[in-house]
């Protein structure tokens, strides 16, 4: 009997394994003037920008969910353009979608936002522009904006290999006759339980900064000077940040390194008490907030592009509950969309 139940148990296992190993892992794909950004939820948005030469004028969005008849969402923006200079807009106008010379309907938008939902029928005819040799235009008074059409067909053949919809009535590049129904499937992101840290306990102002020097030591064993440059250089480390977690729990952060345009700091999970046993959360944190550990880096010197991280304590650990960029940015301060490629429900 224990033999037979050891080999049900391996059969089990052995049949769980294809699941976990089909969990959906982000993807990232670029073609000319478009990009493609899939999180793990199968969740693909598409970027779209103008050439070269209208960098940072107007990025359309192309969002869709996985899963069985799912629409697509647009949304466009304006930027001020590439030479910084800003175009002279009312406070709200209709920005106008034009194909081929076509006008497909407008979205009021305002001057201070710049930002707009495309209708049901501008994406349709959109998303078929996109697929050919096309001439897209937004207008507005005294405006057109031209957005390129390069690399788009490519860009939404990736979303459908994504989305296991190649071949199906609902594929956006590929269409062929197959149902939907055995697409791909919307994954739910993965719940993650916040736990507020508890507040300091008495004494423990005291008592980290008797500690500051073995805590240290203790980060030195598990970090190399490559990673944390700072933390291994004498005359470039600085006093530890320690903050309680929970009654046995610290977190300890210092500066790592230092670069041009960005810094980075190494957040750890101690035990409060020697050995201390460190365990590295990131080493290359900007900012830590109740139970929060961020990261914002500037992807480009101009400060046109962007990727962030965060990680929830939930009382054990801290779980890794966000990451997302900017994309290519192509001439947009700050970037035109933030495109993740992980999401979470945090509660």
């Amino acid at each position: 009997m224990p033999y037979r139940l050891s080999i049900a148990a391996l059969m089990l296992a052995l049949c769980a394994s294809p699941a976990r190993a089909a969990s959906p892992q982000p993807e990232s794909f670029s073609h000319g003037d478009w990009e493609l950004v899939c999180d793990n939820t199968r969740t693909c948005r598409a970027a779209g920008y103008p050439s070269e030469e209208n960098l940072g004028t107007v990025s359309v969005l192309l969002t869709r969910k996985a899963g069985p008849g799912t629409p697509v969402a647009g949304r466009v923006v304006l930027g001020g353009g590439w030479d910084e200079t800003d175009f002279d807009l009312p406070a709200s106008f209709k920005l106008a979608l034009w194909i081929d010379g076509r006008a497909q309907g407008s979205a009021t938008m305002t001057d201070k936002s710049r930002e707009a939902d495309l209708t049901a029928a501008q994406v349709a005819a959109l998303l078929a522009a996109l697929t050919r040799d096309s001439k897209i235009e937004f207008r507005a008074p005294k405006y057109v904006w031209p957005l390129s059409d390069r690399g788009a067909s490519a860009v939404l053949l990736k979303m459908d290999e994504v989305q296991g919809r190649v071949g199906t009535v609902g594929a956006l590049r590929r269409k062929g006759k197959a149902s939907e129904a055995n697409v791909l499937p919307h994954v739910p992101a993965p719940v993650v339980r916040a736990v507020a840290p508890i507040a300091a306990m008495p004494g423990d102002e005291r008592a980290f900064e008797k500690q500051q020097d073995a805590i240290r030591a203790a980060l030195k064993t598990v970090t190399s000077d490559e990673d944390c440059m700072d933390l291994h250089d004498a005359e470039s480390s600085e006093p530890l940040n320690i903050v309680r977690l929970s009654k046995t729990k610290l977190l300890v952060s210092t500066r790592c390194w230092l670069a041009a345009y960005n810094a980075g700091s190494g957040y750890w999970v101690i035990d409060d008490k020697p050995p201390y046993r460190p365990q590295l959360v990131t080493e290359s944190a900007t900012d830590y907030d109740n139970g929060t550990i961020s990261a914002g880096q500037k992807g480009r010197g101009i400060g046109d592009c962007w990727s962030s991280e965060d990680w929830t304590w939930d009382g054990a650990n801290f779980v890794h509950t966000s990451s997302a960029s900017t994309g290519q940015c192509k001439g947009f301060a700050g970037g035109a969309w933030t495109l993740p490629t992980l999401v979470t429900d945090v509660k």
